[in-house]
């Protein structure tokens, strides 16, 4: 398990107030499946954002009229959060730990840029299924490997190298199948899968949305 100060020392070298990658896109994804939500159960939706890094997409919830909480395994981002977005419910947690959070206590659960750093990805899909309300929703981003990516880092091996660094803190590499395979393994219905960004074949993000199963 990633150590308080590996994880704050990734920020280290992170330029404060940096605004996320396709950050245009991702915000609109988050945002339009949280207003579905909200129209499809007829009360404010309650959503946790995990990984929230510096607040940007849990900012944007706040202000479209949803409840937010956001963690993070790291101090240093949650500090530049409060100073940008001090109506923000933010909480540290311990890294790929059980979250200090009731079950069954959100609606939507959001993980931008998140999934590729986890080690244990099988502990951490049970525990943001486990805190998903019956029918709630998980909503990830990721970097993207479609066919003409994969074929770009086999062929060029400077490609190879920077995607493979192990100095990189990337432990994860998706494509839309495995992803959608994963989110079903894992108790989640209605997996939707797309990428999005750069050109076709070779777009730069996955966006997916799994609904937990009604019980």
């Amino acid at each position: 398990m990633p150590s308080r100060a590996y994880n704050e020392s990734l920020w280290e070298g992170v330029p404060e107030g940096l605004p996320p990658a396709d950050a245009h896109l991702r915000e609109a994804f988050l945002l339009d499946h949280v207003a579905a939500v909200g129209e499809r159960t007829g009360r404010i939706p309650r959503v946790l954002d995990v990984g929230c890094g510096e607040g940007h997409f849990a900012a944007a919830v706040l202000c479209a009229g949803a409840e937010v909480v956001a963690v993070d395994v790291a101090a240093e981002p949650l500090r530049r959060a409060r100073s940008a977005h001090p109506a923000l419910d933010l909480r540290l947690v311990e890294s790929e730990a059980s979250l200090p959070l009731e079950d069954t206590s959100f609606d939507v659960v959001w993980a931008g840029e998140t999934i590729e750093h986890i080690a244990d990805t099988a502990q951490w899909l049970s525990e943001s299924r486990r805190v998903l309300r019956s029918g709630g929703l998980l909503l990830i981003s990721t970097p993207a490997h479609g066919p003409l990516s994969r074929l770009w880092i086999g062929l060029s091996r400077a490609a190879f190298q920077t995607r493979f660094d192990p100095r990189t803190d990337h432990l994860r590499f998706y494509t839309r199948q495995l992803l959608a395979e994963l989110l079903a393994d894992f108790g989640f219905d209605d997996v939707v899968v797309k990428s999005a960004g750069g050109l076709p074949l070779a777009r730069r993000v996955l966006l997916a949305s799994a609904q937990r199963k009604r019980f």
